[in-house]
């Protein structure tokens, strides 16, 4: 479990959760579902203390449950948002030429297994084979923001570290040298241990050169975000493995596709448009929520509540352009199989035109032979020393002429 106190100042990590609620700023507390399952009476028993709140049992429940989707509910206290992230296992990738010919065993879509130890069970294509499809909670408290993670969250971790980098030299502004000291060695360490996704679309850190969340609402819209963009990085290696699996399905002499994979990766598509929709369903009642909060009496509160409605608007637009890719990409696969079909019947339609063709041409030597195999006493050139080559000369050049006038009218041509 991960505390971090934040403030106008900057960002202190702290050890343990503090007796009461600071002057300033917040707290983010962030710990993995093992440890929040663990110390759940501890918790309780600490929001208690903080804040004078506990979270419900039924919204316990939710995070606690690793299959849960995402959807948004509330109480008069706080909000509760379960979001299923979009981001890469950290794994070694597959080439591209895996792509068809990999044999999966179950569904490429992941989730969190029931023991935290128990790895996941991936299959299909490799990029679909490491995407991690894990909820993320967050109780949101108008002090206080408790996320629950899956474990060695790297997303968790990676904000963390962008948030302790953007700390001032001067640590909280109290002249609290060691704490800034040892906030920086801290950033530092979770830096070099967990790999930050990256932003997606060129965008830049969401802390480096911008300000620090103000609210715990604020905070769970930027971790949102960069669970979504987690997911927009994936679109160029997604369409690339896509495009040489199209080629390979289109290839007019392959012999062998394997259908099973296909099917794997087709309805992992599909499962993750499902999961995007309920994404996109829990962050729009999120918005509908905004717009029930009280006005605040100052301008500075406005201009609060304004942000993060905007910032709520914008991962919708980001959650709707992954609707709108993964939706792209289970018709580019659909087109595909349908190509691939189209091709193949293609190539039957050649052969039955080539053995059409063929069977032209001899039809008419089998008439000549079937003309001169009768037992009739007297037939032309029967009884005459030239007649059998006067036949073969006539069979020959028949076939020739034939075959020519086909091969003028592209009968016997290969399709391209």
């Amino acid at each position: 479990m991960r505390i971090f106190h934040i403030h106008s100042s900057g960002v202190q990590e702290l050890t343990a959760l503090p007796a009461q609620m600071p002057a300033q700023g917040f707290l983010w507390v962030a710990c993995a579902r093992p440890a929040f399952q663990a110390r759940l009476a501890e918790i309780q028993g600490r929001l208690q203390a903080l804040i004078g709140l506990q979270l419900v049992d039924l919204h316990v429940s939710d995070l606690l449950n690793a299959q849960l989707p995402s959807h948004y509910d509330y109480t008069s206290q706080y909000d509760l948002l379960v979001f299923r992230r979009l981001a890469t296992v950290q794994g070694d990738a597959a080439p591209p030429e895996q792509l068809v010919t990999a044999a999966p065993a179950a569904p490429a879509v992941a989730t969190e297994p029931d023991h935290p130890n128990a790895p996941a069970k991936r299959s299909g294509p490799p990029v679909l084979r490491r995407i991690d499809t894990s909820p993320v909670g967050f109780a949101v408290f108008d002090q206080l923001l408790l996320t629950v993670h899956p474990t060695d969250c790297a997303v968790r971790d990676a904000y963390a570290t962008r948030l302790l980098a953007a700390t001032p030299a001067n640590g909280n502004g109290n002249g609290n040298s060691n704490g800034a000291t040892a906030t920086a060695s801290h950033a530092a360490a979770h830096g070099n241990a967990h790999a930050s996704p990256g932003m997606g679309e060129g965008r830049s850190s969401p802390i480096s050169g911008s300000r620090l969340p103000t609210s715990p609402a604020d905070l769970m819209l930027r971790v949102v975000n960069q669970m979504v963009d987690g997911y927009l990085d994936l679109r160029r290696e997604l369409t690339r493995q896509l495009d040489h699996w199209q080629t390979e399905l289109l290839k007019p002499r392959a012999r062998y596709v394997n259908w099973t994979s296909l099917l794997e990766a087709r309805l992992s598509l599909h499962m993750l448009d499902e999961i995007c929709e309920d994404q996109r369903t829990a962050v729009q009642d999120w918005i509908d929520a905004l717009e029930t909060w009280a006005l605040p009496d100052t301008p500075t509160g406005l201009r609060e509540l304004d942000l993060l409605k905007v910032r709520s608007r914008d991962v919708l637009e980001h959650i709707e352009r992954v609707v709108h890719h993964v939706r792209r990409l289970e018709q580019s696969t659909e087109t595909a199989v349908q190509m691939h079909f189209s091709v193949q019947s293609n190539r039957t339609n050649d052969i039955m035109r080539t053995l059409t063709a063929l069977t032209a041409v001899f039809l008419p030597l089998n008439l000549i032979a079937g003309i001169f195999g009768m037992n009739f006493e007297f037939i032309p050139l029967v009884h005459k020393a030239d007649g059998f080559w006067w036949a073969m000369g006539s069979m020959v050049f028949i076939a020739v002429a034939l075959v020519l006038l086909f091969w003028r009218k592209r009968y016997l041509a290969r399709t391209r």
